[in-house]
């Protein structure tokens, strides 16, 4: 498995030419899903949850499935395959919360056929079919869960929930008391700020912007965005020791020497591309008061930025993971 590598500096591919690339190219390579939707309604074009609406500022359609599943390939592609960084042995009950489109709790359910896995998301876009092994609940991860029992997990998992939650202590004190005396919680998560080894993050004019943007936005929302940093001080709060922040760099665009981050540069520019509408026009629109048009002209002006970009920049991923006493 790779390590973690947020102090080392990427070394620049300067005969990369793949980093000049059309939009059309960026959407045309995107991976395609499916999965059964039962209640949602419709947003300026966009199709969000029904549960509990207006709670999470992200779309459940299909375009944001896609990206889901993009991300999901970022996160294993920077742990060179694996699914997690917690030393969790041969967990029996694993749960993951806000599954989305449930390929991490399927995947892992393939991985450890013996075990139970309960994946739970507002938002019921999980396949149909799934192993004997794995289902899927609708349950609101900031409410009181729904699937406490007598037996708790051995191991709770959490992946890109930055945006959505509004009490982050609140839900780690959860994950806390549900998750056994020596078992693991691991927090997966991405920064919105963007980084350059070589200051040229700063030519980023326009993502700087909306990065900008996002963290006004969704601090006003109730729900920042940009939470990834401080999850390990809201693991060490709810009482877990042996705490690890690992981070990695997700590289945006083929810029690299490294034929293992130029891949990961080419899914990560696809991210970043996916994500301005998604990430911004709820928040636009609910939040700083733009009109449909206003939100949908300021992503015009990222996408066309990253189309024809060449800084060197890169995000950072953080897998937070910490365990509960075993006198806890």
């Amino acid at each position: 498995m790779p390590q973690p590598d947020s102090e080392e500096h990427i070394q620049v591919d300067t005969s990369d030419e793949d980093s000049l690339i059309d939009e059309q190219s960026i959407v045309e390579s995107n991976i395609s899903i499916t999965s059964s939707v039962r209640d949602y309604c419709y947003e300026n074009g966009r199709r969000y949850h029904a549960y509990r609406y207006g709670q999470y500022p992200m779309p459940n359609d299909e375009e944001e499935q896609d990206r889901l599943t993009l991300m999901h390939h970022a996160f294993k592609l920077l742990l060179g395959g694996d699914l997690y960084r917690a030393p969790i042995g041969e967990p029996q009950r694993i749960l993951d919360i806000g599954t989305g489109t449930g390929i991490w709790a399927l995947e892992m359910a393939e991985d450890f056929p013996n075990a139970e896995i309960v994946g739970t998301d507002l938002s019921p876009i999980q396949p149909k079919w799934a192993p004997p092994n794995c289902s899927f609940l609708v349950d609101d991860a900031e409410s009181d869960w729904a699937y406490i029992g007598n037996e708790p997990f051995d191991y709770i998992h959490a992946r890109s929930l930055g945006g959505s939650i509004a009490d982050w202590g609140q839900l780690l004190r959860q994950a806390y008391e549900n998750v056994k005396p020596g078992g693991w919680v691991e927090i997966q998560e991405s920064e919105t700020w963007v980084h350059s080894d070589d200051g040229t993050c700063k030519d980023a004019v326009m993502v700087r912007e909306l990065q900008q943007k996002l963290e006004e936005s969704s601090t006003k929302f109730g729900r920042r965005m940009n939470i990834a940093p401080e999850v390990k001080g809201y693991m060490q709060r709810a009482g877990f020791v042996n705490v690890v922040d690992d981070i990695y760099k997700c590289p945006v665009g083929t810029w690299p020497k490294s034929p293992r981050l130029k891949e990961i540069g080419r899914v990560g520019k696809l991210i970043l591309y996916d994500s301005v509408e998604p990430y911004s026009l709820a928040l636009w629109t609910r939040v700083l008061g733009y009109t449909y048009e206003e939100a949908q002209a300021f992503v015009k002006k990222v996408h066309a930025e990253l189309a024809s970009s060449t800084y060197h920049i890169y995000i950072f991923f953080h897998y937070v993971y910490g365990q509960r006493p075993l006198d806890g």
